[in-house]
């Protein structure tokens, strides 16, 4: 080969057109049939993404939108919200829109519609030459004057010849006093991975409702449908135990194309995985969320006496991993 590029690459694109026009674009193929786009402008959220040529994200009605489109007002967020295969929220809210102390949050916050500085991409071999792994990183800056001071630093890797991607992130409060501090890996999944029949594997576990509506369809939790008209969406709280690497799993099997997702997190930091499950036309998806809270927003966690604080001068760095093969 003249390049490595030819079957192992990044490339650093911008959108020409529509209201994606001017955002900054890191295009990934890992060479093993897995490609992604990362989104510097969106918080280093990840866009679209598929295995050898099956779509896995699930993609809105408003395409990529770049974030001076964004209104935090209310639930304005879903105007400008992607989908793509993760979406940051945080870090000061999760969940539905609220006040608290005289502040008003948004839908999910502010994280993924916040430009990343420091971008970098890196693309080399180890040392020993047994590896060849393609990365970015970029520093996401959620601050305020006489407020809150956090500064999330994320790291996405992959490797030539491996199906999977990392997501690192160091999240520091650089200020002065504690701060509400509130993470959810919005991890959207699509047609054709999900699909009539697909089903959700995980260990025995407790597992909790949010609602009464979804606790009404408890005993299918695990289990998608086709599209269903008016489909009313159903959350469901998962404590999944850790195994002996500090990793709770949970894994999406599609037997008719003959492929698994799994989603992996470290369960110190992320002590909650929510489950999404929105079977209506357009909106069909299904979400698989790692978290520090539930998303019921700032206030509410308040409420319930679990609002993660970050102390002056804390770092906390989590863990996340997805990764796609074939069922064995």
């Amino acid at each position: 080969m003249g390049r490595i590029d030819q079957i192992a690459s990044i490339r650093r694109l911008t959108y020409e057109d529509g209201k994606g026009r001017g955002m900054r674009v890191l295009d990934f193929n890992n060479g093993s049939g897995l490609s992604f786009s990362v989104l510097p402008d969106r918080g280093m959220d990840i866009g679209q993404a598929s295995y050898k040529g099956i779509g896995l994200a699930w993609l809105s009605c408003n395409g990529d939108v770049a974030p001076q489109f964004y209104n935090e007002d209310g639930i304005e967020w879903l105007r400008t919200w992607g989908g793509g295969l993760l979406t940051g929220c945080g870090l000061a809210n999760v969940g539905a829109p609220n006040e608290r102390d005289g502040e008003r949050h948004g839908l999910h916050g502010r994280i993924s519609h916040t430009p990343a500085e420091e971008v970098n991409t890196a693309a080399a071999w180890s040392e020993d030459g047994s590896a060849y792994t393609l990365c970015a990183s970029g520093r996401i800056r959620h601050s305020r004057v006489f407020g809150d001071k956090l500064v999330c630093t994320r790291h996405i890797a992959t490797a030539l010849g491996e199906n999977s991607i990392t997501v690192r992130d160091t999240v520091e409060n650089q200020g002065f006093a504690p701060v509400p501090f509130m993470l959810l890996y919005h991890i959207n999944l699509g047609w054709p991975l999900i699909d009539d029949g697909v089903t959700l594997e995980a260990p025995e576990h407790q597992i909790t409702p949010q609602t009464d509506h979804a606790a009404a369809h408890l005993a299918d939790w695990d289990k998608a449908t086709a599209p269903v008209p008016g489909f009313d969406e159903q959350v469901f709280y998962h404590d999944l135990p850790a195994d002996e690497r500090g990793l709770a799993v949970m894994r999406v099997v599609n037997k008719r194309l003959g492929l698994q997702l799994e989603v992996s997190y470290r369960v110190a930091e992320l002590p909650y995985l929510v489950q999404w499950k929105m079977m209506g036309q357009g909106e069909y998806v299904m979400g698989i969320e790692p978290a520090n809270c539930y998303p019921e927003g700032q206030s509410r966690m308040a409420e319930r006496g679990m609002l993660r604080q970050l102390e002056a001068g804390e770092k906390t760095e989590t863990f996340l991993r997805i990764a796609v093969a074939p069922i064995k």
